[in-house]
């Protein structure tokens, strides 16, 4: 069986860590014969500059992304060239829009999931330094983001009397739909994951609200804990995002599974990155009933551009994760299941052996390049598939 996959490489350093994503997936699909189609397609802000400022991507591919099995993305955005900020379209959308947002909300991908693990061999970005805090153990959660509503719903606007920006504003939208089918996915995940938190070992999902203030959290909780009656065998909690922000780092072996809202959930992961050694190392999966998309959830990091410097792994990650996903909407297929692990397998066997990796890992000094890492990890991960030699 062929399976379809959709590259949206993106902007900046999005391509360098696509490249390395993309030499990993290769290594694996020989040996375990799996096949796969790759299309891809330019996107983002330099695609959109390069092209006149007509569309962040070409036409026709929003079709091709929903009649794709699997979509990889790299990474969006780019500067306006008048220094201003990120670069926006006549819209006022950011130019990478579509296949992100666009996507998310055209596919339905309701559901962003970013699992927050400490590798071994990989150390904490508390301080911005390399530290070590706690043990790998500790620090190993699933964050459930609502992907569709919420401050990302693109209700609101500005007013702008005679050319000047005078009024701006962004309503939130909550709605019972969009909360309980996140809500219990969360559930779902945490019943299927059965790890429990590092502290206790005890199923937890934690609703992330801002319930004494915010009468879409007062709804979003009240869902949860509805939604929660039918979960008896998991332990239930609300925890209001201010005051979770502390307690994450704290004491992060109290998480197990976490499900909030849109906008505290892009905040909270990006936070939580910390705990797992930076944004080179987080993974984030937008999934939907139908289709799935796959990405780090770094940004494009304009300024390191063409340096070969930047970390891979969180790429690498991804496509692991992608794969898991693609397998398990195709009765469990082994070969993919088989290639998602021997991935994960040659990531840790790489981290262990301590190099090569990158500077965010081990400092500058001992950096090695994005494409080393890359390299090493995709020679790891074949070296797991390969059949065993005869004796």
């Amino acid at each position: 069986m062929s399976y379809k996959v959709v590259v949206l490489p993106g902007d900046g350093t999005g391509p360098e860590v696509m490249a390395e994503g993309l030499r990993v997936l290769d290594a694996v699909t020989e040996p375990l014969g799996l096949a796969f189609d790759l299309e891809e397609i330019e996107c983002g802000g330099r695609y959109y500059l390069e092209n006149g400022r007509q569309s962040d991507w070409p036409e026709g591919s929003e079709e091709k992304c929903r009649d794709a099995d699997l979509i990889l993305l790299g990474a969006v955005g780019w500067p306006d060239p008048d220094g201003t900020g990120p670069l926006t379209m006549k819209d006022g959308n950011m130019a990478g829009w579509s296949p992100v947002i666009g996507n998310r909300t055209k596919l339905d991908l309701y559901a962003n999931i970013r699992p927050v693990k400490l590798y071994p061999g990989v150390k904490n970005r508390i301080h911005g330094e390399l530290r070590r805090v706690w043990e790998p153990s500790k620090v190993d959660m699933v964050f459930f983001r609502e992907n569709t509503e919420g401050l990302y719903s693109a209700a609101g606007g500005t007013l702008r009397p005679g050319g000047v920006p005078k009024c701006a504003v962004d309503t939130r939208i909550i709605t019972r739909e969009g909360s309980e089918r996140i809500i219990r996915a969360a559930f779902e995940h945490c019943r299927r994951r059965k790890k429990g938190a590092p502290v206790d070992g005890k199923m937890r999902l934690t609703a992330i609200v801002k319930d004494n203030v915010l009468e879409g959290c007062r709804m979003f909780r009240d869902i949860f804990f509805e939604v929660g009656s039918e979960y008896p065998d998991i332990e239930q909690e609300t925890a209001i995002v201010d005051a979770f922000t502390q307690w994450l780092i704290q004491k992060p072996e109290w998480y197990d599974v976490c499900v909030t809202t849109n906008m505290f959930g892009d905040i909270v992961t990006d936070l939580a990155s910390v705990l797992q050694g930076g944004m080179g190392m987080a993974v984030g999966a937008n999934v939907g009933d139908d289709h799935g998309m796959f990405e780090p959830i770094h940004g494009s990091a304009p300024k390191y551009t063409g340096k070969d410097c930047v970390n891979p792994i969180a790429m690498i990650l991804t496509v692991k994760e992608g794969l898991e996903w693609l397998a398990h909407r195709n009765d469990s297929d082994p070969a993919l299941l088989k290639a998602a692990d021997a991935i994960e397998q040659a990531v840790l066997e790489v981290l262990d052996r301590g190099a090569p990796l990158t500077y965010d890992l081990v400092g500058s000094e001992n950096a090695a390049k994005c494409s080393e890492v890359g390299q090493a990890i995709a020679d790891a991960a074949r070296a797991r598939v390969l059949p065993a030699p005869s004796a």
